[in-house]
């Protein structure tokens, strides 16, 4: 199992790189096996071109101890880690630095639902977190990075898997969802939605979608009665 879990997230991996959202080293990709209680990562640091699914590093869900890998895990992995222990839901996650959600991020501003295609998969605005204290980035960034996403979905009592994404202020996207390459599927929309909406707000910084507009998008792909694509019987 720990193999094809590699491999799945190895994928997801170079998937980034495909969809044209990652440069470089710029971003990662996890995966959990929850009965066994471990996360595989991406290394941290190594480049792509090369990568193979045997690099991939796999830590202790609880204790975040490296288990089996020849690398270091990814420096965002603690971050990972916290979504993962609160979320129970979540078994995939992404981070990047994807040009149009990280200028959301850096502005501060959540990339706001304007219109059908961010309806068919975030129930809403994508929100931005507050900016970290002195003290939390020097204590330990990559864990109040995580505790900071959790603190922002909870106060606005929203179910992450509605709005699987959010923007770290000053930072930048990371995204989630029912598998690492769902994970992906996420953070890709994500970005787009962030080029869209960045584009519209120049042409009218006005811009709104009707509630019941979103509510139709969402609800015709997500809800108890979607009927968006082929049925699975």
């Amino acid at each position: 199992m720990i193999e094809e879990l590699k491999k799945q997230v190895f994928d997801a991996n170079l998937d980034l790189v495909s969809k044209g959202v990652v440069i470089y080293t710029w971003g990662n990709v996890s995966g959990i096996d929850r009965e066994k209680g471990y996360v595989v990562i991406k290394p941290s640091g190594v480049s792509y071109d090369n990568m193979t699914s045997d690099d991939m590093v796999v830590v202790d869900l609880k204790t975040g101890e490296k288990l089996d890998g020849k690398w270091n895990p990814s420096s965002d992995t603690a971050t990972h880690l916290e979504l993962y222990r609160k979320y129970p839901e979540i078994l995939g996650i992404v981070h990047t630095h994807s040009v149009n959600a990280v200028a959301f991020a850096q502005a501060g501003v959540d990339i706001p639902a304007l219109g059908t295609t961010h309806a068919d998969y975030f129930y809403g605005d994508v929100p931005c977190t507050r900016e970290l204290t002195e003290n939390e980035v020097n204590e330990a960034y990559e864990v109040n990075t995580g505790k900071v996403i959790i603190e922002t979905i909870e106060k606005l009592g929203y179910n992450p898997m509605q709005i699987p994404g959010i923007v770290v202020k000053n930072h930048g996207p990371f995204a989630w969802g029912t598998s690492p390459e769902n994970a992906v599927y996420n953070a890709v929309v994500l970005e787009k939605v962030a080029e869209m909406d960045f584009k519209t707000l120049v042409i009218n910084p006005q811009s709104s979608i009707a509630q019941y507009v979103l509510d139709k998008h969402y609800m015709r792909k997500h809800g108890p009665n979607a009927y968006y694509g082929q049925s699975k019987k």
